[in-house]
Formats: structure tokens, sequence, C-alpha cells
């Protein structure tokens, strides 16, 4: 009765029928979740429509992901504080000349003003830490002083390691800082020294990280690891560690990942303290000396940074989660501020020139004492020209505004907005440090311009250099540690040995995750044979 086409049509429609009828609590479903992403994309755009950015980016979040998953995010946000900073038809309207604020994510702002930097972490200020800081932590159950977001507690905490990080606590601190430095020079003249016919290439980035990692083992517990003695990555640690920060980039894209890690089933695949290699490694060796200084035996006194905390009463628990931040933190920091300082001295022959002649006129001490160090101005200038064009730390440091909103040069920042940081926006700001902001120039700290900078200029370009190590609440405790290897290392390298890159179209290789990550710096080395500096 039925035609075989007709009766084939048929069929064809009550399954189409059917289907649509199993699909449509699904389409429904997706067509709710299209609904409420628009919805929310458009509120977070309209409560930041009176701040400029790249136009994808204030709608959606994928371009802000994007942007991390590359290796130079913290350039590509120089550039937005740059193009987006001061924009007039923003501004006119609302009665200001503007600030270096831009949109790079629905609801997410970032800056590279310095007084807002500033006003954000003063100690009065009820900005609070973003969830960002979570992924950081390097036990997903326990923080430590960089990634504590309650403000009391981060205060309580900061108050007990504090005097250790000054250093004044340390009985032998310097002397420390000396001994791991004769041990680099030991190292480098030992094994390293190329014979005016043949070269013997070794990366400098790895030596100065091997003295960085020392150092700090040094003065948190007593003694080196032993990096230096042995010349060799100990447990696999520097390889691991420089794997991480990507993956904790990743973690602050995702924090709610955090709560995932923290699951038992979970937590087993991460590094542990009873790992043989790896970070894990590092964790069971802060972890087995503080359980060994714990509790407190009497008359038993030591002369490292880990019985300052005991004193000033940091719990065991608390103890092992900073020991752990120094050694991650700590070490690859100052690491990439000593060798960016002898990277950009050494290929730039004006500069070791100027540099050397200074040291040989100044006739310190051998080893130079701090003190010594301090005094030298163009070195202090090198120093901080370095940390300028290159600073270790480029992460937003993303901050909460407060529940009230905030007002900053006449607009309103609406509270539950996020707000971070471009380290690198505010360092090459051309209004702060000149047009030739990109290059490496130290004599923009002493004022020796084409025309004389003014004392309000150099003021405000150290005060933005100074920024590179955070400001107020928020500021690094392990500036002056890091300081004090600067000053020892760099004039001491400088005394004995000269420095030529092996492969100039390539010097070194880097990955920015927040944090400068450096490797492969091939280097060539000779005894200095210039006028001997006493």
């Amino acid at each position: 009765m039925f035609s075989a086409p007709g009766f084939q049509t048929l069929v064809a429609a009550v399954k189409t029928a059917k289907a649509a009828v199993i699909l449509q609590p699904y389409l429904a479903a997706i067509y709710l979740i299209v609904v409420v992403y628009l919805t929310h994309s458009y509120f977070a755009y309209a409560r930041l429509r009176h701040f400029p950015g790249p136009a994808l980016a204030r709608w959606s979040r994928i371009p802000f992901i994007l942007w991390h998953t590359g290796s130079q995010v913290h350039l590509k946000f120089r550039d937005i504080s740059e193009k987006y900073g001061i924009v007039p038809r923003f501004c006119d309207s609302l009665g200001g000349n503007g600030s270096p604020i831009a949109v790079v994510a629905p609801g997410v702002l970032l800056t590279s003003d310095a007084e807002l930097m500033r006003r954000m972490a003063a100690p009065r200020s009820r900005y609070k830490r973003n969830v960002w800081y979570m992924a950081f932590r390097f036990n997903p159950d326990r923080d430590h002083v960089a990634c504590e977001r309650d403000n009391e507690v981060h205060a309580q905490r900061k108050l007990k390691i504090a005097p250790g990080y000054s250093g004044r606590e340390i009985v032998g601190l310097e002397e420390k800082i000396d001994a791991n430095v004769a041990a680099l020079l030991k190292l480098i003249e030992s094994s390293y020294l190329s014979a005016p016919t043949e070269t013997k290439a070794f990366d400098l980035a790895q030596k100065i990280q091997y003295f960085t990692a020392d150092s700090i083992g040094d003065i948190a517990f007593g003694e080196p690891i032993g990096f230096l003695r042995t010349d060799t990555d100990m447990y696999d640690y520097l390889k691991t560690s420089a794997e991480a920060f990507p993956f904790f980039t990743m973690l602050s894209l995702f924090p709610w990942l955090m709560h995932v890690l923290a699951l038992d089933t979970v937590k087993k695949y991460l590094p542990s303290a009873k790992d043989s290699l790896g970070m894990g490694r590092i964790m069971g060796l802060a972890q087995g000396t503080v359980e060994k200084r714990y509790p407190p035996k009497q008359g038993e006194l030591h002369q490292d940074m880990l019985e300052s905390w005991i004193r000033h009463g940091l719990t065991k628990e608390e103890a092992m989660s900073e020991t752990v931040l120094q050694m991650l933190a700590g070490a690859e920091t100052t690491a990439t501020a000593i060798r960016m300082t002898l990277f950009h001295v050494y290929a730039n022959p004006r500069v070791l020139s100027k540099l050397r002649a200074e040291i040989r006129a100044a006739r310190p001490s051998s080893p130079i004492t701090n003190a010594e160090a301090a005094s030298l101005p163009y070195l202090q200038a090198v120093i901080k020209e370095a940390i300028r064009v290159c600073p270790p730390i480029t992460g937003e440091m993303l901050k909460d505004v407060p529940p009230e909103g905030d007002t900053y040069n006449g607009r309103f920042i609406p509270g539950g907005t996020v707000i971070g940081y471009s380290v690198m926006g505010l360092l090459t700001d051309r209004s702060v440090f000149g047009e030739d902001a990109l290059t490496f120039r130290p004599e923009r700290f002493l004022g020796e311009e084409p025309a004389a900078a003014s004392e309000e200029q150099l003021q405000a370009r150290n005060a933005a250099v100074d920024m590179a190590f955070g400001y107020g609440r928020w500021r690094c405790l392990g500036k002056s540690i890091a300081q004090l290897e600067l000053n020892k290392v760099i004039p001491e390298i400088i005394r004995n040995f000269d420095l030529s890159v092996v492969y100039p179209t390539d010097p070194f290789k880097c990955h920015n995750a927040g944090i400068q990550i450096q490797w492969d710096m091939w280097m060539r080395v000779t005894r200095y044979q210039g006028e001997e500096m006493e």
C-alpha cells in the first residue's frame, strides 16, 4: 500500500523526531550555558567599559589564556600597557589625564602605574590577594608567606620570618656568601678556563644557579647543599623546579584545580618528601632539617635563618613551607638578576671598562665587602639597570578590589574587579626612563643624560626599579639577601675573569612563566689579564 520511497521517508521523519526528543534536554542545556556565558560576558564588559583594552579580551578570557601559553606574556602585557595606557577619548570625559590601566580579560584589569601599585599594597589597603596566588602552593593544603591570601594572617607570618630575611639575626651571613662566591670562582677556574687555542664552553646560567641554591641552603640550613662542590644538578632539582613553573602558571589560570590537587587520590602523584629526585627530594631535605630542630633543644644554637624563625615563634609546619619557598623561588630569581647583570656587562665593552675602572679606583677588600660594593655608584646603577630590563619576577600578582570599589585618577574601579601589575610596562615607561627605555644604559640612574636628569626623575627611576621587588605589605622579603649576593659575586667575577658569548646569535634560552627561567647561556671564560685590581 505504501511505496518504498514514501515509507522510507516516513521512517526517517519518525527517527528525526525521536532524535529531537532525545536531544532536546541537551540542546536546552547547551542553549542555557550559551545564554549564561553571553550574559556574564556582557555584564563583565559593561562594568569596565570605561577602561580601554584589546577588543576580544574585553569579552572573553580566551586571549588571556592564550597569552599565558606562550613564553613571552610579560612582553605582551608591556605592549598592552604602552598601547592602552593613556587613551584621550576614555580620559577626557572623566576629568583626568588617564593612567596606564587596561582590560585584559572580563573583570580583569592590568596596570603599570607605580602610584596605583603602591596604593594597592599600602599597609592599610583593603585590596587582597586574588585566588591566583593559590596556584603557588607547593603543598595543596598549606600556604606560605608568598601565597597567603588573608591580610592579617600574612602580616603575622611576615612578622615571624622578616628578621631572618633581614640578615641581622644570621651570624656570619656575609662570610657565608663569601664562601660560596669563593666556591664558584674555584669551580670556574679549575674546570672551565679556556686556553688561547681552545674554547671550553660552560653554561653560566647553570653555574650561577648552583651558587644561589648553595647560598640559600647555607643561609637557611647552616650549610650549602653541594651543587658547587659536586658541579652537578643534585637530585635533578634545578631541572624539575624549572619544569614546575609553567605548571604553576597554568594553575594560576584555573585556580579551582588546586581543590582537585588536594584530593588524596591525586595528591599521591605530586612531589613528595619521600621522593629520591626532583622537588620532592629538596622538600625531604628541608623537612628533615626542620624535624631535627623541633622542638628546640635547650643550649643548642645555630647560625642560620631557621634558628631565627624558631626564635620568633614559627611553627614546624610553617617552617617546612617557608624553607621550600626559599629554595624554589629564592634561588631562581636571584640567579636571574646575577645572570642578566653579567650578561649585559660583558656584552657592553664600554660598561665593562667603566665598571672595572670604578672597582680599581676604589681598591676594595678581597673579597669585597657589602659596604664597599654598596658605595660604588656605577656598580649599583649596573645592577639596577639589569633588573630593569629583565626583572626576575613578572607575574601579574592579581589582587581583588575591595567590595566598595575604588576611584583612581577619576575613574571608578568596581568592587570585585581583579587587577594585576605589568612590571615590564612600569620598567620600560618612556616618560620615566627616557626614549631609549628598551636599551641597557646604566648611566640613566646617575643622571647622565643628553640633558641631565633632574633629582625628581632620578627618584622616580629608583622607586620604579624598587617596585620589581614588590611594595608595602607584599614586598619581597628576600630583597636584602639578593642584593648582598649581587654585591658580592658581580665584582669578584669581573675582577677575575673575562667572559664572551659562545653563540652570539642565540646567547641563551629563556622561558617566562611569571618568573624568568634561563638556560644554555654558553660562555667562554679566560682569566682577566688587565691592570691588577687590588
